[in-house]
């Protein structure tokens, strides 16, 4: 529909999304501190005047990003393990699959526009600055408390500080695989696809298991 058929109620949801869009990807290739609001306004095709309107700043533009993802992949996670302990204990390997398939599948489904959040849950995840900690704290916290009491309630020899350090170090497997590279597939020689979600779980859930089952 042209937008001078949309409703402005549409146009302004347009114009929102396009923003968020084109801030991820330039957040992404340039980081926080390179990125400059008058980029992302070029790219979504908007004033810049209209970022400041409906995200106050570039830090306020920044947690909408990390938001938006969030909210679908945690989202996701919330879901599947509600359905896990609505039923007979989850083994945790159902647990562990709950965990990383929505992050594998929102990375493959974003690789054909560069992988752009997953490289900046990497960058943010993993930084000591303290608007990236408290992002991390407010989208990510939640669900990794969740998650680690899963562990413990599937494994019950884990301990709380052995189950956050087997979280830990899932997460970290996790991010590493959430952005398709063709790395695996080209030091396979073509036999392993990071393109392929399922491919990627039979590996990663056995690996993430045995390294738990290994702290208890």
């Amino acid at each position: 529909m042209p937008e001078t058929a949309q409703t402005p109620a549409a146009r302004s949801a347009r114009r929102f999304d396009a923003i968020l869009d084109a801030a991820e990807q330039v957040f992404a290739a340039s980081g926080f501190e390179g990125s400059a609001l008058r980029e992302i306004a070029e790219r979504a095709e908007v004033a810049q005047g209209l970022i400041h309107y409906h995200f106050k700043s570039k830090e306020g533009l920044f947690e909408a990003v990390v938001a938006r993802r969030s909210d679908q992949i945690n989202g996701a996670r919330a879901r599947r393990l509600k359905e896990l302990r609505g039923s007979a204990a989850p083994r945790l390997e159902a647990i562990v699959d709950a965990l990383f398939r929505p992050t594998i599948e929102a990375g493959l489904d974003q690789a054909r526009d560069g992988g752009a959040y997953a490289r900046i849950l990497v960058s943010f995840a993993n930084s000591a600055d303290p608007r990236d900690q408290a992002l991390a704290e407010t989208y990510y916290d939640p669900i990794a408390r969740e998650y680690i009491s899963a562990l413990m309630e599937a494994e019950p020899g884990l301990t709380r500080p052995n189950a956050v350090w087997a979280y830990m170090f899932a997460i970290g497997v996790g991010m590493t695989m959430m952005a398709k590279t063709g790395r695996a597939h080209r030091l396979s020689d073509g036999l392993c696809d990071d393109g392929d979600a399922d491919q990627m779980l039979d590996h990663i859930i056995p690996f993430i298991c045995a390294g738990i089952r290994a702290l208890t």
